[in-house]
């Protein structure tokens, strides 16, 4: 009996000791199911909140692929809504406040240089070397990423993808007009001019009455009319030298001052801050010619040219290349193919939970879930292409809540045959329009023989000091006010008067000091930057994959 007694203890013994094994076991945790749930670390991640998920799928911030993120990544998020339309404004409070989060995302270069400046964001370099798999293995294959998100000191301090590049601006024209009226597509902006003034005078839309304007010059318009005289970004470079592009900006100013006089133009278009009526105009037949920033070849057919074919039903458009200005023929702005999306807070408590969350976040089986929702319910699976089963429940449920959550996309090296609109919309009686309008977009403005409008891509144009900076931005508003003078004050204030007075603005306001510092930039730093030659590197092999891609559906 005695001996039964001992026995029967250890055992016990032995048990307990298995079980305290099995728990430690546990909490040390091996990589699955719950023990990596137990050593999940906790981080704040932002999310841009564009007010646009509704109610029953939740809020930016707690919503189904919230939940979905946090069940399936390594870390445990918490989401914090940045306001898309005022960011700025939200990130500094935040930062002040000590709250601003550990990853935040964010486009805009001028509101994330000036965290680097006060030492507000945290050196990327040792934690992708000690803690991440994926995001270093992205930039060892794709070095252009780390060039563009070094800063001044040499380190690392941004996150960023690389996109598929399209052209983001041009002109599209009413090729309707051009044959009533007996003319040709503008090659010049003599042309460019002579036909929207001829569309502007010659009644093309047989109404009897002079109600139509030969081209928009609204808000984002006017940038692109810019770009075609080269005077989009005020710097230029000759004989190696950064400089002012003082010559363009006094051509590009004769010439909407031109517009503006004779009528050409709607005479309110100042007051057109988002360009919203020059939209309205164009699709309501009264506009020959609109340049268009941003919409892609799908997007400006359904906005667009079908609302203005059901408002004119003979109404027919194309592109327009670039035309010929005194200073060259260009490309348009590109799709930025090198983009810089995220910082980590410097007083991230747990930089290597962040860093993982980079990984997860950034991979394609994570962004396969976020981009097409799941399987069955969302898309399905038609030739190995994905096919969306309900656009409306699709977009509701996944487009318009994970929209912002996947900016660690890499577009670029993931367009495939299926991306290809003839493909991608194969269920749409509408495939070969999407395709033949897309294949114009690329055909009519990605012609390398001819150079890029700008420097850079605006997001990849430096920033200087801030006291440079506030300088930099009021004479800008300055100068901008003496041009917009020029333009609307007929004979009373000439041209020239206003490139003298733009000039002394330019002086007065210590503009010097700011081109110096642009001088300096390009001489020390031209090899290190993300500069025109970079963009267009990328947009030719991508080119050169789109045209293998489409050979081999042929």
């Amino acid at each position: 009996m005695e001996k039964k007694k001992m026995w029967v203890a250890s055992m016990a013994v032995v048990l307990a000791s298995g079980t305290l094994l099995a728990a430690c076991s546990s909490k040390e945790g091996n990589g699955t199911g719950q023990q990596a749930a137990e050593v999940k670390k906790d981080i704040t991640v932002s999310v841009y909140d564009r007010g646009n998920v509704a109610q029953d799928e939740g809020t930016i911030e707690n919503n189904r692929w919230t939940k979905w993120i946090n069940e399936k990544g390594p870390a445990n998020v918490k989401f914090v809504a940045i306001p898309r339309t005022n960011s700025q404004e939200k990130i500094n409070v935040l930062f002040a406040s000590g709250s601003a989060p550990d990853l935040l995302f964010e486009y805009a270069p001028n509101i994330k240089n000036p965290l680097y400046d006060q030492k507000q964001l945290m050196p990327l370099d040792s934690l992708i070397e000690n803690s991440s798999v994926d995001y270093k293995k992205l930039l060892q294959e794709n070095p252009v990423l780390k060039k563009a998100g070094t800063k001044a000191d040499g380190k690392l301090y941004e996150f960023g993808r690389l996109n598929w590049v399209e052209p983001i601006r041009g002109l599209i024209i009413r090729t309707d007009w051009l044959k009533k009226l007996n003319l040709e597509m503008p090659k010049t902006t003599e042309d460019l001019y002579k036909v929207a003034k001829a569309f502007a005078e010659q009644d093309p839309d047989g109404n009897g009455k002079k109600d139509s304007y030969g081209i928009a010059l609204s808000s984002s318009s006017e940038a692109t009319i810019n770009q075609i005289f080269q005077a989009s970004q005020k710097w230029d470079v000759k004989d190696g030298q950064l400089g002012i592009n003082w010559e363009q900006s006094k051509d590009l100013n004769a010439f909407k001052k031109k517009l503006y006089d004779e009528g050409i133009i709607d005479k309110d278009f100042i007051n057109d801050k988002n360009g919203a009526k020059a939209k309205q105009d164009f699709i309501n037949g009264k506009v020959g010619i609109y340049p268009f920033l941003g919409v892609n070849s799908t997007d400006m057919i359904l906005s667009m040219i079908d609302p203005l074919k059901k408002n004119v039903a003979t109404a027919t458009v194309a592109y327009m290349p670039y035309p010929k200005s005194p200073f060259g023929q260009f490309i348009p702005t590109l799709q930025n193919p090198i983009q810089m999306t995220a910082v980590v807070n410097a007083t991230a408590k747990n930089p290597d939970a962040v860093m993982k969350y980079v990984d997860f976040i950034s991979r394609n089986t994570t962004l396969d879930t976020l981009t097409n929702g799941n399987e069955g319910e969302h898309h399905k699976v038609v030739d190995g292409c994905l096919e969306v089963i309900d656009k409306d429940k699709m977009k509701k449920q996944v487009s318009d809540v994970t929209g912002d959550m996947r900016m660690l996309e890499n577009s670029g090296l993931r367009f495939d045959k299926c991306s290809i609109p003839i493909v991608k919309y194969k269920s749409d009686p509408r495939k070969q329009e999407y395709q033949d309008f897309y294949q114009s977009l690329r055909d009519t403005y990605l012609t390398f023989d001819k150079p890029y409008a700008e420097l850079t891509h605006s997001e990849h144009m430096p920033q200087p000091p801030k006291e440079l900076a506030l300088i930099q931005t009021n004479a800008d508003k300055a100068i901008s006010d003496i041009w917009t003078k020029a333009l609307v004050s007929g004979e009373k204030y000439t041209i020239d008067q206003a490139l003298k007075d733009a000039k002394d603005a330019w002086e007065k306001a210590g503009g010097k000091q700011v081109e110096d510092w642009y001088k300096n930039w390009y001489i020390n730093e031209k090899d290190k930057a993300v500069l025109a030659k970079d963009i267009i590197e990328v947009a030719k092999k991508q080119d050169e994959q789109y045209k293998k891609l489409l050979k081999e559906l042929k």
